[in-house]
């Protein structure tokens, strides 16, 4: 590719982005969905003006530093409720781990037609809800606490195993891995050891930011946080692939707890680099999706999402939340909130990419569903969280 022609596929993409951040601003249409949309018109799907693939290999780094990135700044903000309610976290992430993963991959396989592996991979992507998208909905809404906290820590809690088991059970599919055995390790050792990484780095990044904070511009502090945090990623990369997902969120965190560092002024930059990354990244991904993906999904691929939506997120949720100090209402809109994000959206294209390389079937169809996923999560749960909100008057009135 010439770097005339990657120019202008940078050009458009972030142009596009723009552009739908500001229909967004004027119209208060949930961003996300109109960013999928702008990388559709510009895209296979659309006009054709920008084609992924011709980043080559460098297609996957790009998008990896750009989710840690996101991830770094989500786990920053990220608030553990105490007590009981960070338990009912706990027990939403192992509950939806089991039930949502085994219930996704029957419904993908017998509605929307995905063979089992690729099924299987399916589930996994779209385990967790994304924190781009919950957070800034939870945020507008102005929703009564606990019921905020709980909603963004799952997000950020369930994300990263997401991706890594979506990755293994890849591996399985490919031929890396042999046996669910073999997944299960693989699985602890990725995301124990990022968790152990993301700890000891957010400590040194801090104790560097420390040193630093009274001698320098802030701007040289933002520096050094962005080299860290790729280099981080990078590192657990080489070392254990998908690694770098859980260290963002435990660095991101580890920096966000330390009273030594003026944690305020820091997020409001990184704040606006996530969001200048989710401008980029959802558009560029879109934009790799073609209607011959998406429309032989049909009405199986339609009932399948609405499924996931309206059954199996519910039903995890009332035995998750079972007993616990959240009450009706709260359980009410926790089972109906569950759009996905960008880190949903990366992982689906870059995984079939890698399946249509190996020539695995199904790979369109996969990356087609979990868009269609993004599309309707986001779409009708963005559009009707407010007014629920509001009918089950769950609105922090004193915000």
């Amino acid at each position: 590719m010439t770097p005339e022609r990657l120019g202008l596929l940078w050009g458009i993409t972030v142009f596009a982005g723009a552009c739908a951040r500001l229909i967004s601003s004027v119209s208060g249409f949930p961003s996300v969905v109109i960013l999928l949309i702008s990388g559709l018109f510009i895209g296979r799907s659309g006009f054709g003006l920008v084609e992924p693939l011709d980043l080559g290999q460098g297609l996957e780094t790009i998008v990896g530093l750009l989710v840690c990135l996101v991830l770094f700044e989500g786990g920053l903000n990220l608030k553990l409720p105490e007590g009981n309610i960070r338990n009912t976290v706990l027990r939403i992430s192992l509950i939806r781990l089991f039930i949502s993963l085994s219930a996704g991959i029957f419904i993908a396989h017998w509605l929307a037609g995905l063979s089992w592996p690729v099924a299987g991979v399916y589930s996994a992507i779209v385990l967790a809800t994304g924190p781009t998208v919950v957070s800034p909905l939870v945020d507008q809404i102005k929703l009564v606490s606990p019921l905020s906290e709980v909603l963004k820590a799952e997000g950020l809690v369930l994300e990263p195993i997401g991706a890594v088991l979506a990755l293994l059970l890849l591996e399985l599919i490919l031929g890396d891995l042999h046996g669910i055995k073999e997944v299960f390790i693989a699985l602890m050792q990725r995301l124990g050891g990022g968790v152990l990484i993301g700890i000891s780095s957010g400590w040194l990044l801090s104790e560097i930011l420390k040193k630093i904070k009274n001698e320098a511009s802030f701007g040289i502090e933002l520096q050094v946080t962005l080299g860290f945090i790729f280099l981080v990623y990078g590192i657990c990369e080489y070392i254990l692939p998908e690694s770098g997902l859980p260290a963002s969120v435990a660095a991101g965190f580890i920096v966000g707890k330390r009273e030594i560092i003026d944690k305020e002024r820091l997020d409001n930059l990184i704040g606006e680099l996530a969001q200048l990354s989710i401008t980029v990244l959802f558009p560029l991904l879109a934009s790799d999706v073609s209607w011959g993906e998406l429309s032989p999904l049909g009405w199986g691929g339609i009932i399948c999402v609405l499924m996931l939506m309206i059954i199996v997120r519910p039903i995890s949720i009332s035995l998750a939340t079972m007993g616990g100090e959240l009450d009706v209402k709260q359980r009410v809109f926790l089972s109906w909130l569950a759009p996905r994000g960008i880190v949903t959206a990366a992982v689906a294209s870059l995984f079939s990419i890698r399946l249509e390389q190996a020539g695995v079937l199904g790979a369109g169809r996969l990356q087609g569903l979990v868009f269609l996923t993004i599309l309707m999560t986001v779409g009708i749960q963005g559009l009707t969280a407010k007014p629920l909100a509001n009918f089950l008057n769950l609105i922090d009135k004193e915000i």
